[in-house]
């Protein structure tokens, strides 16, 4: 009866995982790798898809920290609202997945769920990333600054595009 009960919930996390609109159809391989040791620190939202874990949420920043085992630490903040909403904080880990020359982990916030987290590109000097997974319906860009500049801004932009997602269901995050 319990693995009944935890089968079903799993299919059910699994079918809300996958549902919105999908904004890449053909989802690109990460561009380069990358130095965790380099990528590891804050990261500040400056958009995403949106998405059911994060709807409402304003100032949204991402905290990952090198693990003795090899793997990162992560805590994800969002405030409900507004920029100076309540807080929610998310806490996960992150696994790299073999391979993938750092460029695409394995995260999971609860128990034995992970979930695809592919750094499709990234600035040399790691100022900026963007992030994906497979099937398209998921989409992050990060700064290392709460507001990036408009130059910064247009890049971001224009690279998110290259990449084949669609920039019309980009929802900017407020810092």
């Amino acid at each position: 009866m319990r693995f009944t009960i935890l089968a079903a919930a799993a299919a059910a996390l699994l079918a809300a995982c996958t549902t919105g609109p999908v904004g890449n159809r053909a989802v690109p391989q990460p561009v380069k790798p990358v130095d965790l040791r380099a990528y590891v620190g804050r990261w500040y939202e400056y958009a995403r898809y949106e998405n059911s874990f994060e709807r409402g949420c304003e100032g949204v920043t991402a905290e990952y920290a090198p693990r003795d085992d090899g793997g990162v630490t992560v805590i994800n903040t969002c405030r409900k609202g507004a920029p100076d909403g309540p807080v929610k904080v998310a806490r996960g880990k992150a696994k790299v997945v073999e391979g993938s020359r750092g460029a695409k982990l394995k995260v999971s916030f609860f128990g034995p769920f992970w979930g695809d987290y592919w750094v499709l590109d990234h600035a040399e000097n790691y100022s900026w990333s963007i992030v994906g997974e497979p099937s398209g319906r998921y989409l992050w860009v990060l700064t290392r600054e709460p507001k990036p500049d408009a130059a910064r801004a247009a890049l971001l932009e224009q690279r998110v595009r290259e990449l084949g997602y669609q920039w019309g269901l980009v929802r900017k995050t407020r810092q």
